[in-house]
């Protein structure tokens, strides 16, 4: 199975994958806090002690850790062959082209997202704010809570830029494939294969 496309450099596959991966750490961190009640964050701590539903359920962070790490892997599918055709097994779409702009809309609109959504939140944290700008952030953390929070959320101010620029990558790469005509997505027909 080809991981990535031969035209592909090596620093688009390395972006790519470092995206997928961004999300990993913050994921570990929910689930240890919130599943396994390791006190990574004094105040979600104290919730559970007073009864009070910090969160909507156990099932959530779980939840919102495996779409975040689906989404992120989405990253991949811009350096690999499966970003280009849709695979053969899947059902009714298997073997068609991938637009150009069914990929880059949607990754040009949430590498910008997120790369203002982490910024931004990011920074409202650190300056000891809320998200929407209040100064008590909720957040009371001793020293070694501090460093595993921002080892685990620091990498996510990283997703937006990665995926922007395996986003800008893809679409030269592919409107460069299409006008030289060894692209098929702007037609209807078949595919057809190469002819030497």
């Amino acid at each position: 199975m080809q991981t990535s496309l031969p035209d592909v450099p090596r620093w688009a596959v390395l972006a790519a994958h470092g995206a997928a991966l961004t999300v990993v750490p913050s994921g570990i961190w929910r689930i240890l806090s919130a599943v396994a009640h390791v006190p990574l964050n004094t105040t979600a701590t104290a919730a559970r002690h007073d009864n009070l539903e910090l969160i909507t359920g156990w099932w959530y962070p779980i939840a919102l850790t495996v779409v975040s790490e689906l989404l992120a892997y989405l990253t991949v599918g811009l350096v690999a062959p499966w970003g280009e055709v849709i695979p053969r097994w899947v059902p009714w779409l298997g073997g068609r082209r991938i637009r150009i702009a069914a990929a880059v809309l949607p990754a040009g609109i949430g590498a910008t997202v997120l790369t203002l959504l982490w910024t931004y939140s990011l920074s409202m944290i650190a300056a000891g704010r809320s998200i929407e700008g209040s100064v008590n952030t909720g957040l009371h953390m001793n020293a070694w809570q501090q460093l595993a929070f921002w080892t685990c959320y620091g990498p996510l101010v990283l997703w937006g830029p990665l995926l922007g620029a395996v986003t800008i990558h893809y679409y030269r790469r592919r409107r460069r494939t299409v006008r030289c005509g060894n692209d098929q997505s702007h037609r209807s027909a078949p595919d057809r294969p190469a002819q030497s």
